[in-house]
């Protein structure tokens, strides 16, 4: 794994001007006058130098300011043995959070912790403790920045390209380099020259000593060019003041480490270093070069410009870009050095600028601010969002003042409503953020499930503000809004509660009217909101119109798209309210003047067929987003859309149907809008089919209003007679704007078997089902319903998910649509209308038994009897099964059976299904209704009697059936980062489970996380824990709660491919606690519970 920072190749594209300037002012110092090394001493300087130097492995925790999480590798070296302290890059130690060890070159292992990361330059420092290191002899490296010199001839020292020790040589061939320019969003270094040389680093050697031959550091390797071998190097002068001050803090500390603070000041400005001749052209008078020239030391070529100042700095409304710098109180300045000593030694003083603009003197006053404190040493954490105030790297890059609160990471909250990485919150529920306390003031009178405007700024759209609606999370899919704060004496960040329960604000709604019976962001032991608001507007989503705030979303195409905002003005108002509030009686009249004038202003387009018509009141278009803290059975992509049909509306309960390419898992935020209404409420997933393609969702007529439930009607359902080929139908759906389509099509197919293959990462794909074909629809993106002439409903035009293999390691998403008949949708909604036979589910406030779907876990296929009778079918089944079903003419062949299932083991790869309990079958429909007759006998056998043809030979057997629910996956464990949960039913279709007793499934892993850290992604089973077998989630809560902080654990995986493997682990409580995520029927909730965490 190499540094991200290094592979950044963005010098490749800087100006022509900078470009020139490079080439033309390479400076040849005189040739030194030491004696030439010999190859006997660089061998003796290494053997001293490479024990000295080690592998780090740091992992960023969390988002913070420039840096992404993640896990990478560096180097750095030991400067000082006595003290233990170990010099890097900024880059390596992290801005924010950060884990670290520390390996030597005799792979002994240490702890490392971040004493000091400078605001401005790239260096930081490790410490550690020097008596761990019991095994290996070695020796601090002396820093001698004076010795760099152009020619001198160095040797890198460090980890690149991954390797544990690599040592390349180069010739310093400057030393005035412009300090390099990796990104325009992220770090980079400024005010300082840079030393470049052509050794070739590349990722993996951040923070390597830069030698020379008698083994001293001249500088601190920092980055390289992608597109040569250059690389450059920071000079160590500020390096050298920053240790001795940590070196004298550490000397003075008796008792515990504390804090370590090295002055450092700014003005909030940068310059750049020109040639004379090129500020003469900026209007440099004569006789101020010819001082500056007398002044200097000799051989200066140019002196200090003003490059660009922060808004709101202490030298805004004083400098300008363009300036000149002639002299600092009243002494001539034309280096970055010298310049950064009065600076940082004069914090909280005036400096006396004297500047040429444009040919005038001008003399400044500018005070000097503490660099340290426009640093963010604290964040905030909400919905997985990471937000702290604008650092001055960035308010450097973005041209905003520091302080604001800025997106460092979105997270799930922010992502749904479109917020970018990078965004300035500038409006929260109406009210101004200026700061992270505001922000934190105003999120603690929201309420769970609000729905409220926010307003943000992006760098790459600085002039416009954006407005779009923020949902408050109702299920605990994240811990409460956590406050982080850098602790230097531990080199941890202490958490805290943001909002203390006893301080809680009354909840404000949007309209700044307390509403008590809302539930508090920060309680999970109230009671939960049963009834929803819904509101008018639509929430903006990733894709639309903010630049880069589609950079997280992935996925399906078609299924990203958004549903167009017919909001202008970002305002929100209610639409309901509360089921057991009473309304005025100036609310009911108003209520009975909207639902009046809608009535009167219903109107349908001339050319629209009576099919739309009837159907349009039923239509709804479904947006969803999936949290990243449970992305769960493998789903693709965390934002999917699609349209579907109400199929059951009362007073009490609202049900609509809709494909599971876009309501996957059960774990989502759903949100529902109208065809007939201009209306957006949420849903609740209720039923996933656990082998059709389709999901029941339910939602609260009465958060509709009288008006809005007055226009809503269910659909009917025409299950039979089923659709035959060359039958009309009208293909109904919504387009993007919500407006009802259709056409008018011929059925080409009424039963097309499907046959979609495995995805990379095991996800839901329809099987056992017969589809209906058009020769024409709308195309791959396009959802809704066949309906007969009248509106009735014949089919489900539903989207189903595949994935193109172009190789072995080259895939893509694609998705297609196909007719689903409604017959399995009736049979399923009756039996929640009436009372299932399943457990029972909180349905808008009331309890109602769930049904229980009986499957035969096999996945089978359909063969032509002309090819069956070449495996052996007789003459005979053949004439028995074209006269079941003379149009089909198959056979049902078995593909294979679930892992785990009764059939498991009786079943075998290519045996054919001739009949079940006496009776042909020749489709999956026949299976079906075999399961189904199985729960309406009055007798218990859960039992199908098979009749099969096994390699020529016929035989009976008696194979189980089982029950499954529409629930889905109902928990998950978070663990050390990785998301771990039951195998689900498209990891067990692959036909295997581990021996050691199934295990339990890893579905996917956190960046910046112990998993990340050491390797335990996703597409495996965890079958051991310190050699306690997990068959389930139980057993590996209990293995796992036993587990300390600092704790290496030793795991055992087995892969997909049935691969086993061990690894160790370290685990972390501190920023990676072990939670579980549970739905809770009761309450309809996904509750969040903590397993095990630091006390």
């Amino acid at each position: 794994m190499g540094d991200p920072l290094e592979r950044i190749g963005s010098e490749a594209s800087m100006a022509t001007e900078t470009g020139i300037k490079s080439d033309l002012c390479l400076e040849i110092d005189p040739p030194s006058s030491e004696t030439v090394a010999t190859a006997e001493d660089w061998r003796r300087a290494l053997d001293r130098v490479v024990p000295a130097v080690v592998v780090l492995r740091t992992t960023a925790c969390r988002a913070f300011d420039t840096e992404s999480a993640g896990a990478s590798y560096a180097t750095g070296f030991i400067v000082d043995k006595r003290r233990g302290i170990i010099l890097t890059n900024r880059h390596v130690v992290k801005p924010g959070p950060v884990v670290a060890e520390a390996t030597f070159v005799n792979r002994e292992e240490i702890p490392i912790y971040p004493v000091y990361r400078d605001p401005v330059h790239d260096f930081g420092f490790f410490s550690y403790d020097p008596s761990a290191v019991q095994f290996l002899s070695y020796e601090e490296i002396p820093l001698a920045p004076e010795a760099a010199s152009v020619g001198l001839e160095i040797r890198v020292v460090g980890n690149d390209s991954g390797e544990k020790v690599s040592i390349l040589a180069g010739t310093i061939a400057r030393l005035d380099r412009d300090a390099p320019h990796y990104k325009k969003d992220g770090y980079n270094d400024f005010n300082t020259f840079y030393m470049q040389a052509a050794s070739g680093t590349k990722g993996g050697s951040s923070g390597s000593p830069v030698i020379d031959w008698q083994g001293r550091a001249v500088a601190l390797n920092a980055g390289s060019k992608t597109s040569s071998a250059s690389a450059f190097f920071l000079p160590l002068q500020r390096v050298v003041r920053a240790l001795s001050f940590l070196q004298k803090s550490i000397d003075l500390c008796t008792d515990k480490p504390k804090a370590v603070h090295i002055p450092r000041g700014t003005l909030q400005m940068t310059f750049i270093h020109k040639g004379f001749d090129e500020i003469r052209r900026l209007g440099l008078r004569t006789e101020t070069e010819q001082v500056v020239r007398h002044a200097s030391p000799p051989g200066e070529t140019g002196m200090l410009v003003v490059d660009s100042v922060v808004p709101s700095g202490p030298a805004d409304k004083h400098l300008e870009s363009g300036d000149v710098l002639v002299r600092v109180n009243g002494t001539v300045l034309t280096q970055f050095l010298n310049l950064e000593n009065l600076i940082d030694e004069g914090v909280g003083q005036i400096l006396e600028l004297e500047i040429e603009r444009g040919g005038k003197p001008l003399t400044v006053n500018v005070s000097v601010q503490d660099l340290h404190s426009i640093t963010p040493d604290h964040f905030l954490e909400v919905s997985g969002a990471v937000i702290h105030p604008l650092s001055y790297q960035q308010a450097r890059n973005f041209r905003f003042p520091c302080g604001l609160a800025y997106v460092a990471d979105p997270g799930y909250m922010l992502f749904r409503a479109g917020v970018p990485r990078h965004a300035i919150i500038k409006k929260v529920a109406n009210e101004d953020i200026s700061c992270l306390a505001d922000l934190v003031s105003v999120l603690s009178k929201l309420s769970k499930g609000a729905r409220v405007p926010l307003e943000y700024m992006s760098h790459t759209d600085r002039h416009r503000k954006k407005s779009v609606l923020v949902t408050i999370d109702r299920h605990e899919w994240y811990a409460p809004p956590q406050l982080y704060t850098r602790n230097d004496s531990t080199g941890l960040w202490d958490v805290k509660p943001a909002i203390e329960p006893a301080a809680v604000s009354p909840s404000i709604d949007i309209n700044g009217l307390s509403t008590s019976q809302n539930i508090p962001l920060c309680h999970h032991d109230t009671e939960p909101m049963h009834e929803v608001r819904g509101v008018t507007d639509t929430a903006a989503t990733m894709g639309a119109s903010s630049g880069d705030g589609s950079q997280n979303d992935f996925g399906s195409e078609a299924k990203k798209q958004r549903v167009d905002d017919d909001s202008s003005d970002g305002t929100v108002a209610n639409a309901s309210l509360y089921g057991n509030e009473l309304k005025s009686d100036d609310a009911m009249a108003t209520d009975n003047t909207v639902l009046r004038d809608y009535e009167g202003a219903t109107a349908f387009p001339a050319n629209a067929s009576l099919a739309e018509r009837a159907i349009e009141p039923a239509l709804v278009m479904f947006e969803v987003h999936v949290p990243p803290s449970c992305s769960l059975d493998g789903v693709h992509s965390q934002h999917f859309f699609g349209t579907g049909i109400i199929i059951y509306h009362s007073s009490s309960m609202g049900l609509a149907v809709v494909d599971k390419n876009t309501v996957a898992i059960s774990a989502s935020d759903v949100m529902l809008s109208f065809a007939a209404f201009p209306l957006e409420i949420p849903g609740e997933v209720v039923f996933l089919h656990p082998v059709h393609n389709y999901a029941l969702i339910a939602y609260n007529p009465s958060a509709m209003g009288p008006a809005g439930a007055s226009v809503i009607r269910a659909a009917e359902l025409l299950p039979e007679p089923a659709l035959q080929r060359g039958d009309s139908v009208y293909l109904v759906g919504l387009s993007r704007n919500l407006q009802a389509t259709s056409r008018k099509s011929i059925v080409t197919n009424p039963c097309a078997a499907l046959n979609i293959g495995s995805a990379d990462s095991p996800r839901y794909r329809a099987t056992n089902m017969e589809v209906i074909e058009l020769d024409t629809d709308f195309g791959s993106s396009f959802s809704g319903a066949l309906t007969d002439e009248q509106g009735r409903i014949r089919a489900i035009w539903g989207s189903f998910s595949t994935q193109i293999k172009y190789s072995s390691t080259s895939s893509e998403d694609h998705q297609f649509v196909r007719g689903i008949p409604v017959y399995a949708i009736s049979q399923v909604l009756e039996k929640i209308i009436t009372g299932g036979n399943g457990p029972a589910l909180l349905i808008n406030g009331i309890k109602r038994p769930m049904p229980l779907v009986r499957i035969l876990e096999v996945e089978l296929y359909p063969t032509l009897l002309s090819k069956a009778r070449s495996f052996g079918l007789s003459d005979e089944w053949i004439q028995i099964l074209v006269k079941k079903d003379p149009v089909r003419r198959q056979v049902l062949r078995v593909k294979g059976c679930l892992a785990g299932s009764k059939a498991e083991n009786l079943l075998e790869q290519g045996d054919m299904v001739l009949a079940v309990n006496k009776m042909p079958v020749t489709c999956f429909k026949d299976i079906e209704a075999a399961c189904l007759t199985l729960d309406k006998g009055s007798h218990s056998d859960e039992n199908l009697n098979l009749t099969i043809l096994r390699q020529g030979q016929e035989m009976e057997l008696v194979v189980g059936t089982d029950k499954r629910d529409g629930n889905g996956t109902t928990r998950v464990i978070n663990w050390c980062g990785c998301v771990v949960q039951d195998p689900h039913p498209a990891v067990r279709s692959l036909g295997f489970l581990p021996e050691e007793g199934h295990g339990v499934y890893v579905t996917r892993w956190c960046h910046g996380s112990p998993a990340n850290r050491y390797g335990l992604y996703a597409l495996q089973w965890i079958v051991e824990v310190n050699g306690k077998k997990t068959p389930d989630l139980n057993a590996f809560a209990d293995a796992t709660k036993e587990l300390e902080h600092g704790q290496f654990v030793r795991i055992r995986t087995v892969h997909l491919n049935g691969k086993p493997r061990v690894l160790t682990l370290k685990q972390d409580l501190h920023y990676w606690p072990t939670w579980e995520l549970r739905f809770d029927p009761e309450t309809a909730l996904w509750r969040r519970n903590i397993l095990k965490a630091l006390k």
